[in-house]
């Protein structure tokens, strides 16, 4: 099984762009939200991927990714999102042993941008970047399905 370890956090300032390792447009939408499971489909730039995601223990929560066809992705997204697909650009950030991503998000969360990292553990140290702001980890206004369900313009 595989599990994800993740850490959010909204981002103050522009001191990453400078680190940016590459860049990539994604398109994501949510095709169920249960209590034990959220699936999604993503397009991140000439790829695709079906997500399925179990319920939140502490910073861990299992996740199963499957590559799929563009074609696919994109007609889950048309035909079976339960909500409008969330637009943004992720740029990947290397601070110390760790690569960040960092979301800068496009369309009714224009504005939001946030860093996330996984680790090995949750209580694996991590170096904070002078551009790191708030820790947003348990707080649901900032889950992807959260955002497109109620977007950050409309708070």
């Amino acid at each position: 099984m595989a599990i994800e370890i993740e850490r959010k956090f909204l981002v103050a300032g522009d001191g990453w762009r400078a680190a940016v390792l590459s860049e990539t447009r994604i398109l994501q939408g949510y095709l169920a939200n249960q209590a034990t499971a959220t699936v999604r489909a993503r397009v991140a730039g000439e790829r695709a991927y079906l997500t399925i995601k179990g319920p939140g223990n502490g910073l861990s929560r299992s996740e199963y990714e499957y590559p799929i066809p563009v074609a696919d992705a994109e007609a889950m997204l048309r035909e079976l999102a339960v909500s409008p697909p969330i637009e943004k650009t992720r740029h990947r950030v290397r601070v110390g042993d760790h690569v960040w991503d960092l979301d800068v998000f496009a369309g009714a969360n224009a504005g939001l941008v946030m860093a996330e990292v996984e680790l090995a553990a949750e209580d694996e140290v991590f170096a904070r970047p002078d551009w790191l702001g708030e820790e947003v980890t348990g707080d649901p206004r900032y889950y992807n399905l959260s955002l497109a369900r109620c977007p950050y313009l409309s708070w």
